[in-house]
């Protein structure tokens, strides 16, 4: 799949499973070096939190999905696995969390700052979605422009409802009060919409409801070094290239409370890429094939396993 250009792509929340990255722990020395690193930048046993499987606690994937210790774990996962790949990408994206992902993986964040931004961000979208009554749901099978459209149409001043992904085409999902999302699911039920599934997070993400949270990352943001990307980061807000680091800087400060434009994103890149999707779940491959056809060159790759076979080839 090599002889085609690379576009290596990185998961975001809701791909996490209990256990994720312990192989890679166990058998591959620059995976564990990133495990460890990530422990020791945060003083915060995360790699435990990845590594514990639901026999060993049954509440091990509940403690992982918890946005705070999810967040950075998603990254070191991604970055474990991007590392022991050893590989030159020749364009990258992520998707939501995933954007910081992306971005250590193109050069323009180290993985320190990545980290602890990420750790960061997880904890004040966390700490947003607390006091209000907010959520996110799913909508299968209706045009993006259509659900945006009744969106606008039930939202009030004090009950407002958004689309908050744009996943692949006939994929949205929307995010706003409780009260607004149950006006806007009735509406898009009758609409024809083919499954409405309400998303268990703690908050209405890439909404304005997690505003709260804005001033505190932009305060995160200003403080990390960002380098000119080595190859093209393709962005949420914008689903466009990008190589210059300020404009990286401020669009990852609108991603908080802005749509991810994914499917966009991937249609905006250039033909005949093959894809990588390094970290846990295969999310994103099913969301590459829906939106660019089903015979599209796309992987997944989140263990050592994996890795291995890759390498291998």
């Amino acid at each position: 799949m090599l002889d085609q250009s690379l576009a290596i792509l990185f998961p975001g929340q809701g791909s996490q499973i209990s256990g994720m990255g312990k192989d890679l722990f166990q058998r591959n020395p620059t995976s564990r070096a990133i495990f460890e690193a990530a422990d020791e930048i945060l003083r915060l046993p995360l790699s435990e939190y990845c590594f514990k499987s639901i026999e060993e606690d049954p509440r091990a994937l509940e403690k992982l999905t918890n946005t705070a210790i999810c967040q950075p774990a998603l990254y070191t996962h991604s970055i474990a696995v991007f590392a022991a790949l050893d590989l030159a990408p020749d364009l990258v994206a992520g998707h939501s969390v995933g954007e910081y992902s992306a971005l250590h993986a193109c050069g323009a964040l180290s993985f320190e700052d990545g980290l602890r931004l990420v750790r960061r961000r997880g904890e004040l979208m966390a700490m947003a979605g607390q006091g209000r009554s907010a959520g996110m749901t799913a909508v299968i099978g209706v045009p993006g422009e259509v659900v945006n459209a009744a969106c606008k149409e039930v939202s009030t001043p004090d009950s407002i409802v958004v689309c908050a992904n744009y996943n692949a085409p006939g994929q949205v999902v929307i995010s706003g009060d409780t009260a607004a999302l149950r006006r806007v699911e009735k509406m898009l039920a009758e609409e024809g919409a083919r499954k409405l599934v309400q998303l268990p997070v703690s908050g209405a993400f890439h909404s304005p409801l997690v505003s709260d949270a804005r001033e505190a990352l932009a305060q995160e943001l200003a403080t990390v070094t960002i380098l000119p990307p080595v190859c093209p980061i393709y962005l949420n807000v914008t689903a466009q290239p990008a190589l210059d680091p300020e404009h990286i800087r401020a669009r990852m400060l609108e991603q908080l409370t802005s749509p991810v434009r994914w499917s966009q994103l991937l249609q905006n890149m250039p033909e005949n890429l093959s894809f990588i999707e390094v970290g846990p779940g295969r999310v994103l491959n099913g969301l590459v094939r829906q939106t660019l056809g089903r015979r599209t060159d796309v992987i997944s790759i989140s263990t050592a396993d994996a890795v291995e076979a890759f390498i291998a080839e």
